[in-house]
């Protein structure tokens, strides 16, 4: 599959609801790091993230991957995400994000995604009170913070 087409079936398993698709482009023991909901490790816990965690509060997802860079065994590309909020304050707002995908690969599955996005302006979106998302952005900056790879760049 080429980088084209596995980074299209990842964004349309997303936008399908089809958790089974999106956690079989994962190495068995891949591993998914999301910015809102943490690491989930293996395919079946992959899967329930798209099938249960992502459309709890959400549905109508639409993602878009840009201008893929890969050596083979890392893969980054820029990314726009979107939804429409099911949350009560959101009153059926769509949350707009951008960011960059970083994926170890091996085999032409993937070992393992990260993400870096500016979750900020979805919030806006999203009609959260200032102080919510003060503390969201707070703990997504302390948790980037205290990544062994992020320490170099923050010092």
């Amino acid at each position: 599959m080429t980088t084209t087409a596995m980074l299209r079936a990842f964004c349309d398993a997303v936008e399908q609801r089809n958790g089974r698709a999106f956690a079989d482009l994962f190495t068995e023991d891949g591993v998914y790091h999301d910015v809102f909901y943490g690491a989930f490790a293996g395919r079946d816990k992959i899967a329930a993230m798209v099938d249960d965690f992502f459309y709890r509060t959400a549905t109508d997802f639409r993602w878009d991957m840009h201008d893929p860079v890969s050596n083979g065994t890392t893969l980054y590309a820029r990314y726009t995400f979107s939804y429409k909020s099911t949350l009560p304050e959101a009153n059926g707002a769509r949350a707009m994000f951008e960011g960059v995908a970083i994926m170890t690969l091996r085999d032409g599955k993937i070992v393992s995604y990260h993400e870096v996005a500016n979750t900020a302006p979805a919030f806006v979106d999203l009609k959260f009170a200032p102080e919510r998302i003060a503390k969201i952005v707070g703990k997504q900056g302390a948790e980037l913070r205290a990544r062994p790879e992020m320490k170099r760049h923050l010092a």
